[in-house]
């Protein structure tokens, strides 16, 4: 009876089998867990270095493609300055070649001056002086307004754009267009002024012609802006000669042969 009771407690007191399974499945977790840990700490650093590689690459190439825009820009800057120089040399010799036939014909009309007798003859030959010597003038002024990439002569204020007006070649709307005015009618077009900047001299404008509109934004002043309206083969011309805070004051170029509208038909800010 003894031996019995005692045979019974032990196995009583003894560990579960399913305890020992337990330990072994959770050991056979956590090493699967450790496996996976490991694997994804693997994966995690060869994306990491990829996106490295592929960065500096992409930082290689952008700073090539710098190095070679910024190469363009200053043969550009180059070339631009070669062709100030020429075009200021072209304008200073023609000033000067100018200047001496104005000087040349004074010379030669007061020789002449002096052989004549009479008033009448005097009066006469003054008044041929006065001429010529006008006709020089508008010559001259002529050669020293610059000209458009269209060979176009950009006048700089009204009394050039009067010159250019007597040469009879374009028609000229002059206009002051206000910047919160909405559209202005010049001419057979519609301009509206978006924005000015009188430090830099620059302005935004909005150009309707033909039921279609288009926006010329940070334009310089006395750069001339060319469109085609009407079926026109000859372009129009747009240029602001000032800008203040609130207005720009130019004129718009139209080639007679187009069948442009007549001066007349200017707005009531033509000056």
């Amino acid at each position: 009876m003894s031996d019995f009771q005692d045979s019974a407690i032990a196995h009583s007191t003894g560990t579960p089998r399913w305890v020992g399974l337990a330990v072994g499945v959770l050991g056979g977790i956590s090493l699967l867990s450790l496996g996976l840990g490991w694997s994804a700490l693997n994966q995690a650093k060869g994306i990491e270095q990829t996106t490295q590689a592929t960065v500096k690459q992409s930082n290689d190439a952008l700073s090539q493609r710098l190095a070679k825009e910024d190469e363009i820009n200053q043969q550009l800057q180059s070339d631009l300055k070669v062709v100030t120089d020429k075009a200021r040399t072209l304008n200073k010799n023609a000033t000067v070649a100018v200047d001496q036939k104005v000087n040349n014909l004074a010379t030669s009309v007061k020789a002449e001056l002096a052989t004549k007798a009479s008033t009448e003859d005097i009066n006469k030959l003054n008044g041929d002086v006065t001429g010529v010597k006008g006709d020089l003038d508008a010559t001259k002024n002529s050669i020293q307004m610059a000209r458009s990439e269209m060979g176009t002569l950009i006048a700089r204020n009204h009394d050039e754009i009067d010159q250019l007006r007597r040469m009879g070649q374009r028609d000229y709307f002059e206009f002051t267009v206000q910047r919160k005015g909405g559209a202005t009618k010049v001419g057979s077009i519609q301009i509206e002024l978006k924005d000015t900047n009188t430090k830099k001299n620059r302005y935004t404008i909005n150009v309707l012609a033909d039921d279609n509109s288009f926006e010329k934004k940070d334009r310089s002043v006395n750069e001339p802006i060319f469109f085609y309206t009407g079926g026109n083969r000859t372009a129009l011309e747009l240029v602001v000669n000032k800008v203040t805070k609130s207005t720009a004051t130019g004129y718009l170029s139209i080639p007679k042969s187009g069948g442009a509208t007549s001066a007349s038909t200017a707005t009531s800010g033509q000056q």
